[in-house]
């Protein structure tokens, strides 16, 4: 007969406690069934093309959506959706229980990419009615035009690969970055939360003061939230890739799915795949 292992209160004790402390560890799964439903189908909607079903492996947008605690009943801004990759996920998802702002440029932004990218947005939101009828535009143009949506209305701000033009050249080299971080603020209810993907340059005390490249630290994103009254939550290395040197000659341009260098050395690039990113959940406190 094989004996059983006796073991002391203590060491029951000390297992319980491990137990909890890899519990809590590990993040809980946001998505209830209604919201699993919701995601799942706007993800394998006809109305992604190919090219953008390409990016999911690097972008892993169910995943990112679980992670920030999304739902289907929220109401969501997505700040400067530029030609609208998430929000072709966002706004079918939210279509039937949820409110949708989409926090675009001006109406007369003043860079060509920025007026390029709202008018493919919206003629995206004209041909298809059914999904994004519902869609609310609003907008965020540093340092003057900030109600991405009425005060306090929000449970849900995110914005994908945006923060490090709020602290580039183009924006003051950062002159205006609290603003932008105070309009999330001020959008978003108590206990809200704010979500940020970016392209993460690996060390703060390498970083370029005007992000030319498109890199920004991780760091310098947390201390710009803070300093604006939010929490860290949680973060996570799940849009990490180790293959990206962050040392391309056009950024982080030259990767996909831009490849701004064009032929040249395009396989090389293909094969690093899209940027190094991270990924930051942030919450205003719930009391303020």
């Amino acid at each position: 007969m094989t004996q059983r292992p006796q073991h002391s209160a203590h060491g029951f004790a000390s297992h319980i406690g491990m137990a909890l402390l890899l519990a809590l560890s590990i993040p809980a799964q946001a998505f209830d069934a209604a919201t699993e439903a919701a995601v799942d189908a706007a993800i394998s909607g006809d109305h992604r093309p190919a090219e953008d079903k390409a990016r999911d492996v690097y972008r892993k947008p169910k995943e990112v959506l679980d992670f920030l605690g999304f739902r289907s009943d929220m109401t969501v801004v997505e700040i400067w959706p530029g030609g609208g990759w998430y929000t072709k996920i966002l706004a079918p998802a939210l279509k039937d229980q949820g409110t949708f702002y989409a926090a675009q440029y001006s109406v007369n932004p003043q860079f060509g990419y920025q007026r390029r990218y709202f008018g493919t947005f919206l003629t995206m939101l004209g041909e298809m009615p059914k999904l994004y009828r519902q869609v609310i535009v609003t907008h965020l143009s540093l340092p003057y035009q900030l109600e991405i949506a009425p005060h306090g209305s929000a449970d849900m701000v995110v914005t994908f690969r945006n923060v490090h033009n709020w602290v580039g050249r183009n924006y003051g080299g950062g002159r205006f970055a609290d603003v932008a971080f105070n309009a999330v603020f001020d959008a978003l209810k108590p206990g809200g939360v704010f979500g940020i993907v970016d392209h993460r340059w690996p060390d703060p005390d390498t970083e370029d003061p005007e992000h030319a490249s498109g890199y920004i630290s991780k760091e310098l994103t947390i201390a710009l939230a803070e300093s604006a009254g939010f929490e860290l939550v949680d973060e996570s290395d799940m849009l990490a890739n180790p293959k990206d040197t962050h040392d391309h000659p056009q950024g982080v341009w030259t990767l996909p799915p831009t490849l701004a260098l064009g032929d040249t050395d395009r396989d090389k690039y293909l094969a690093i795949g899209e940027s190094d990113r991270f990924l930051l959940k942030f919450r205003k406190p719930a009391e303020q």
